[in-house]
C-alpha cells in the first residue's frame, strides 16, 4: 500500500514524537548508551522547547511504560493536584461560575517537572545533565520557529505587550512575535535549567543529584519564584484579574507517584491506559462496546462502520461525564463499566440512525451523580471553540478562544523499554510568563466544575480529570505497542481508530495513520467553558462525497473538517523476535519517527 512516508523498521531502537528535531534527540540518547527512559526525558525537555505553544515545564504528563526485565506494565502520574486553596467557597467569593481557561488562578500543581525527573531516576541510566544538554543548547542558540507556534504567539502579541507583559522580552523579541522559521531563543528558560543543574550538584550518586534537582523545582528557587509571582493579579478569560491559587507549599507537598494502569482486553490485545483521573477508560469502554456490537464483522471504514465507531464513542463518553474522576476522591466504578455484560447492554442501544441524546448509563447507586451530570451539562450556542480538532487554549479576552493543541512522544529501546508519553500545559498564550523563570503556569483547573456532587467537582488536593492518555498495549502478554496523539477530547476517539485499524484490519503502523480520520463533539468539551455540540461528527474531506453524506442520511451532524487536520498520531511496536517499528502522521508537517 502506497504511505506518505516509509514505515522506520530496525532492531537498534526507534523514537517517534509531534516534532522531527525531538525524534532525533531521543534517537541520539539511544546512540549514546541510553535506554528509553533517557531517550523519553531527553525528548520531553525538548517538546517545551521547540513547540512552547503547545507544552511547558509547569505543565503536566502522564506516562506509560514497560520496562525490559518485565516489570509492567506501569503507569506515572505527572499529573498535578489543585491547590490547598482552590475550594468551591473561594471560587463564590471570586463569583466566578466556572474556572478560567486562562490566568494564574486556573493553574494547578505543575506535574511533568518531577514526573521526568522521577522517570529518570528509577528507569534511566544516564545523567541529569546530559539529558538536559539538548534543550539547553536550543534554548540558547536558537531552534527554526514552527510557523504553529509563530501564530499562536502572533494571535497574543496584545496580550503579551499589555496584560501579560512579562513575557514581553522572550516572546515579543524586539517588540514583535517571532517569524517562522527564523531562530527563536529562550535564555531566561535555559538559566533556570542551569541553575537547577548547579544546585544539583556533580557530587554524590546520579540519584542524589536528581533528588537535589528536584528538590530545587519542589522547594527551592522554582517554587518560591512561582509563589511570589502568583500573588499578582492578572487578567484572565473571566474578564477579570485574579491571583493564583497556587502557592510554594502546594509544590512542596506533591510529587509524581505510580501506579497500576487500567487494561482490557480485546482481540489477543491488552489495552492499557490510565486511571478515572484521565479520559483513557473511555477507549477501554468503547472498544469493549463496539466489540459487543459486532465491529469485527463489518467492512472496515464503511458508512455502517464510521457510524458504530461513532455512537460507541457517544456512549462512552457520555460515561466518562458521568463517572470519571479523581478515584482518590470519588468511587469510580470501572469495574462495572467495563464489564462485557455493561457493555452488551450499552451497545443495545445504537441503532442504525444517530441517536442527539447524552445517554450515560446508570449503574445501581449512582443515579443521583448521573441526574446531577446531566443537569450540568451545557450546549454551546456557537461554534467559537471550533470543531474539536485540538487542545483549545485561551488568551484573557473572555469571548476569545483560540485552538492550540499539546505534544506526544513514543520510544522503544533494543532491551524492549517501551515509553509513551503525553506532556502539555504551560503556554505562553494561556497564562502570563513568570520572568524569573522564562515560562507560564498551566491552566488544566479549568478541567474542574464547579457544581457540587460531580466526579469532578474541584476540591484542594485532587486531580483534574485530564484528556491527556498515551497508550501501551500487550499482544498476547508480550509489550508490543506505544501510541498516541495531541487532541484533548479526541486524543481517545483517534486512538481508538488506529487500534481498530491494527488490531482488526491488521495494517501496518503507516497505513494506519494515512487513512482519513473523524471524531465527535457530542458530549461536553472538557474545556472551558465545557460545552456540548450534540450529535456533530467531523470528518476529513478525505473520506469522501459519498461517506459524508451517507453519515448525514443516518442522522449525524456532520462538519467537514480539512484534509489532513485531525491529529498529530505517532505509534511505535516492537515484534515478538525484536524487530522494532514506527511511525507518524503526516499531517500539519511536523510528526516524525526514527530509527535504526
Amino acid at each position: 500500500m502506497f504511505t506518505t512516508r516509509p514505515e522506520i523498521s530496525g532492531t537498534f531502537g526507534v523514537a517517534a514524537s509531534t516534532h522531527w528535531i525531538v525524534s532525533q534527540v531521543a534517537m541520539g540518547m539511544l546512540e549514546r548508551g541510553g535506554n528509553a527512559f533517557d531517550a523519553a526525558v531527553a525528548g520531553g525537555f525538548m517538546l517545551s522547547v521547540v513547540e512552547p505553544h503547545l507544552c511547558g515545564p509547569a505543565g503536566e504528563v502522564p506516562i506509560l511504560f514497560h520496562t525490559a526485565e518485565a516489570s509492567g506494565p506501569h503507569v506515572l502520574c505527572g499529573q498535578g493536584v489543585a491547590p490547598a486553596a482552590a475550594t468551591l467557597d473561594r471560587f463564590a467569593t471570586m463569583e466566578l461560575d466556572a474556572v478560567p481557561g486562562s490566568g494564574l488562578v486556573a493553574a494547578v500543581v505543575p506535574g511533568a517537572f518531577d514526573a521526568w525527573l522521577t522517570l529518570l531516576r528509577d528507569h534511566g541510566t544516564m545523567n541529569l545533565a546530559d539529558v538536559m544538554a539538548p534543550a539547553i543548547h536550543y534554548l540558547e542558540d536558537g531552534h527554526p520557529l514552527l510557523p504553529g507556534a509563530s501564530c499562536a504567539i502572533a494571535d497574543v502579541a496584545d496580550a503579551l505587550r499589555t496584560e501579560w507583559s512579562t513575557g514581553a522580552d522572550i516572546w515579543l523579541p524586539g517588540g514583535e512575535p517571532p517569524v517562522a522559521g527564523k531562530l527563536f531563543r529562550n535564555p531566561v528558560l535555559a538559566g533556570t535549567w542551569r541553575r537547577i543543574l548547579a544546585e544539583a550538584g556533580t557530587h554524590g550518586t546520579r540519584t542524589a543529584q536528581i533528588d537535589r534537582a528536584r528538590e530545587a523545582w519542589r522547594s527551592g528557587f522554582v517554587a518560591e519564584a512561582i509563589d511570589r509571582f502568583g500573588r499578582n493579579e492578572m487578567m484572565d478569560s473571566s474578564g477579570s484579574r485574579h491571583p493564583a491559587l497556587l502557592t510554594g507549599h502546594d509544590m512542596a507537598n506533591w510529587s509524581a507517584s505510580y501506579e497500576a494502569p487500567v487494561t482490557a482486553d480485546f482481540h489477543g490485545w491488552t489495552i492499557c491506559k490510565t486511571q478515572s483521573w484521565g479520559q483513557g477508560p473511555v477507549l477501554l469502554q468503547a472498544l469493549a462496546l463496539l466489540d459487543a456490537a459486532g465491529i469485527a464483522d463489518l467492512e472496515p471504514e464503511s458508512q455502517a462502520w464510521v457510524h458504530l465507531v461513532i455512537e460507541a464513542v457517544k456512549l462512552a463518553y457520555a460515561d466518562r461525564e458521568a463517572y470519571y474522576g479523581d478515584p482518590a476522591f470519588v468511587d469510580v466504578p470501572i469495574d462495572t463499566l467495563l464489564s462485557a455484560d455493561y457493555a452488551r447492554s450499552r451497545a443495545a442501544l445504537i441503532g442504525d440512525r444517530a441517536d442527539a441524546g447524552q445517554r450515560p448509563g446508570v449503574v445501581p447507586g449512582f443515579e443521583a451523580q448521573v441526574a446531577a451530570v446531566l443537569a450540568d451539562t451545557r450546549v454551546a450556542g456557537s461554534e467559537a471553540a471550533g470543531i474539536g480538532i485540538g487542545e483549545p487554549t485561551m488568551i484573557h479576552l473572555k469571548a476569545t478562544l483560540k485552538p492550540g493543541d499539546t505534544v506526544h512522544i513514543d520510544v522503544i529501546d533494543r532491551h524492549g523499554n517501551m515509553v509513551s508519553a503525553t506532556p502539555s500545559g504551560g503556554w505562553p498564550q494561556s497564562s502570563p510568563t513568570i520572568p524569573d523563570l522564562g515560562f507560564a503556569l498551566n491552566t488544566r483547573a479549568q478541567m474542574f466544575s464547579l457544581a457540587p456532587g460531580l466526579p469532578t467537582t474541584l476540591a484542594p488536593g485532587k486531580r483534574p480529570r485530564t484528556t491527556l492518555t498515551p497508550t501501551l498495549a500487550l499482544r498476547e502478554g508480550r509489550p508490543a505497542l506505544v501510541c498516541g496523539t495531541p487532541g484533548g477530547d479526541q486524543q481517545d476517539q483517534w486512538q481508538l481508530v488506529l487500534l481498530l485499524r491494527r488490531i482488526l484490519g491488521g495494517m501496518k503502523l503507516q497505513a494506519a495513520l494515512d487513512l482519513p480520520l473523524f471524531h465527535s463533539v457530542h458530549f461536553p468539551s472538557s474545556f472551558y467553558p465545557r460545552e456540548a455540540m450534540p450529535n456533530v461528527a467531523v470528518i476529513e474531506e478525505a473520506y469522501g462525497e459519498a461517506m459524508i453524506e451517507g453519515l448525514k442520511a443516518r442522522g449525524h451532524d456532520v462538519r467537514v473538517a480539512p484534509a489532513w487536520s485531525a491529529g498529530r498520531l505517532t505509534m511505535a511496536e516492537r515484534d515478538a523476535d525484536g524487530v522494532l517499528h514506527a511511525a507518524a502522521t503526516p499531517r500539519l508537517m511536523q510528526a516524525y519517527a526514527v530509527g535504526r
